[in-house]
């Protein structure tokens, strides 16, 4: 059965042009529609659902495609779930949610039976199975995340390459020379989920162009681990003054209890920063200085951009929202000796 990738490549036009054509929403040339149409008549082209959708009926119910992964911590997953959930009330949408780990499975079902004007996705990989299926489904959709290859998607973020800089800026213009991160459970970065690997790869790039010493540990979510990511560190980096923490609240809050046990103070002998953060760092020993993870504003950005999917038509584009850095007394001049 030909799909709307196949009336695009006949037509030589993009798959959101096709769609514009098919659901009357946005003007299109003549001649352009004419090559459209003509298309779809060729390949006996039918538009699914979501396609009829456009054209005025709705379910007012919208997929949030959120599966569970081993190595995912859970508070921060829920946080996002529910910023889905109460922007789609501001439209006076419902949402539909999908948890299971073959997340495509629900997709294809919901799609198929009409059951949903929209898609977001969270938890997105970097080469994720459900993006080639969301192409083929012609039902608008909205990432939360950044795929590898964006083409034809709209993707909301935060600006994780931008928070990993900020990040290692700040320690730098304190004189801190050797600056550590301690980052996600490794099987977060082994599915390929797609942020820790942006800021990782972003805060190397930054402490190599700035001169600093940098080394990266991932940890799990228990006092072992934790412990032997600090030790990492310590022997990798010796007159280490600065840290990063990428990570969940619970491995947060061990690395702190950790430093306190070993006489490290902060920030007279370490400072540090808590990075990309869904929770609120002043109820840690010591707060910490934190650059944000606003669930509520990437989740209601995605929301808006695809609520005008459904009516005025929105381009595809990558939308990344600017990092700030929230000061709480955990960072200072490095102290010289």
């Amino acid at each position: 059965m030909a799909n709307i990738h196949d009336v695009a490549r006949a037509a030589g036009v993009s798959i959101s042009t096709v769609s514009y054509a098919i659901s009357g929403k946005r003007s299109i040339a003549a001649t352009t529609r004419r090559r459209v149409e003509e298309a779809v008549l060729a390949l006996d082209y039918r538009p699914n659902a979501g396609a009829r959708m456009l054209k005025g009926t709705r379910t007012n119910l919208l997929a949030l495609s959120a599966p569970l992964h081993a190595g995912s911590h859970g508070p921060a997953h829920m946080a996002f779930v529910l910023a889905v959930i109460n922007a789609a009330r501001t439209f006076d949408y419902d949402v539909v949610l999908l948890t299971q780990d073959d997340a495509t499975s629900g997709l294809r079902r919901v799609a198929s039976s009409a059951l949903v004007d929209g898609i977001i996705l969270l938890d997105v990989s970097q080469d994720d199975e459900r993006i080639e299926l969301v192409r083929t489904l012609n039902v608008p959709t909205a990432l939360v995340g950044v795929p590898r290859v964006t083409d034809e998607l709209v993707c909301v973020d935060l600006d994780f390459e931008r928070a990993a800089e900020l990040s290692v800026q700040t320690l730098a213009a304190q004189g801190h020379t050797q600056i550590g991160l301690v980052g996600q459970d490794p099987l977060i970065y082994e599915r390929g989920s797609n942020f820790p690997h942006r800021f990782r790869a972003a805060f190397e790039a930054e402490a190599l162009r700035l001169g600093i010493d940098a080394a990266f540990v991932p940890s799990r979510e228990n006092t072992a681990s934790v412990r032997a990511a600090v030790d990492e560190l310590a022997a990798e980096l010796p007159a280490m003054t600065g840290l990063i923490l990428h990570c969940n609240e619970p491995v947060q809050s061990m690395v702190l209890e950790v430093l306190d046990q070993r006489g490290i103070r902060i920030p007279a002998d370490m400072s540090v920063i808590s990075a990309c953060s869904s929770f609120d760092t002043v109820h840690l020993n010591p707060p910490l200085d934190v650059i944000p993870l606003p669930a509520s504003d990437t989740c209601g950005r995605a929301v808006a951009l695809l609520m005008e999917q459904l009516s005025t038509g929105v381009e595809p584009r990558v939308e990344l929202l600017p990092p700030t850095l929230v000061e709480h007394g955990s960072t200072a001049a490095r102290q010289r000796v």
